[in-house]
């Protein structure tokens, strides 16, 4: 009886670890029954440079450093799994990046395959892509705290929820602002831009499964999400927060998602 509600609390953690980011989305959508107009750029710079520091801050402390310690077996070469799960993961989000077709915010030059999507769906998923490696993360760490293999507490998988889920917050505003700007409903522009961030409870699931199958790999798996996310910073919001005027404000608040981030998985984890 102990060991079933034992199992049912650790589903119910699990559940609620991989729906926080999602939840994140769900409550920048719903920025469209409030606001009027389109995120200033400003304002965009901000979130992108906010997103970019709790990316940055997660890749380090809740994936490549807990790879590294549960490859310390390894001596001076436990970095050999991170260094090889790192590369996988960019080279896979840069393969993802050349076959998708996707439109990244404030741009009009569409990247990928040509194609004859509409603006609105390619900014749709150029947000899924982005979305991917954070699924993906939240995942390999949950199951790096089931296996009990890992050096990763319930609290660290936690603050790697959270720190996803408040830099989701712009994600989903980027696509529902857009939509209501061209003529959609506002229940129709919510739908689309919580929809965008479906894949990362679908992702976060699948790679839970592949990974306490596979438990050797699991630091390859934390490295591989890390270099998937640093991908995401580099390619795209980086840029993203740099270029043109107040570049300085995308600046500061990467500082403070990065410090933000990296508090909240030394606290808690």
């Amino acid at each position: 009886m102990r060991k079933e509600r034992g199992g049912k609390l650790l589903m119910q953690e699990v559940a609620r670890g991989i729906l926080i980011p999602f939840l994140g989305t769900t409550i920048g959508a719903a920025f469209v029954f409030f606001l009027k107009k389109e995120l200033n750029v400003v304002l965009q710079k901000a979130l992108a440079g906010f997103a970019a520091g709790v990316m940055v801050a997660a890749s380090i402390w809740s994936l490549l450093i807990p790879a590294m310690e549960q490859s310390a077996e390894l001596g001076k070469f436990a970095f050999l799994p991170a260094l090889v799960g790192f590369w996988i993961g960019i080279l896979f989000l840069l393969f993802l990046d050349h076959i998708i077709p996707h439109l990244h915010a404030n741009s009009e030059v569409a990247e990928g395959p040509k194609s004859k999507l509409k603006k609105t769906t390619m900014l749709i998923l150029a947000v899924t892509l982005h979305n991917i490696p954070e699924g993906m993360a939240v995942g390999v760490i949950y199951a790096g705290w089931m296996s009990g293999e890992a050096k990763i507490t319930m609290m660290g998988a936690l603050a790697l929820s959270i720190g996803i889920a408040i830099q989701n917050l712009p994600e989903g505003a980027i696509i529902s602002m857009p939509l209501r700007a061209e003529g959609a409903s506002k229940k129709r522009a919510f739908l689309y831009g919580t929809l965008s961030g479906v894949v990362e409870p679908i992702g976060a699931l699948l790679t839970i499964l592949a990974a306490y199958f596979i438990i050797p790999l699991l630091p390859y798996l934390l490295s591989f999400a890390a270099g998937a996310m640093m991908y995401v910073v580099v390619e795209e919001l980086v840029p993203e927060m740099a270029e043109g005027e107040h570049s300085d404000i995308g600046t500061i608040l990467f500082a403070v998602g990065f410090t933000l981030m990296m508090s909240l998985d030394v606290a808690l984890g």
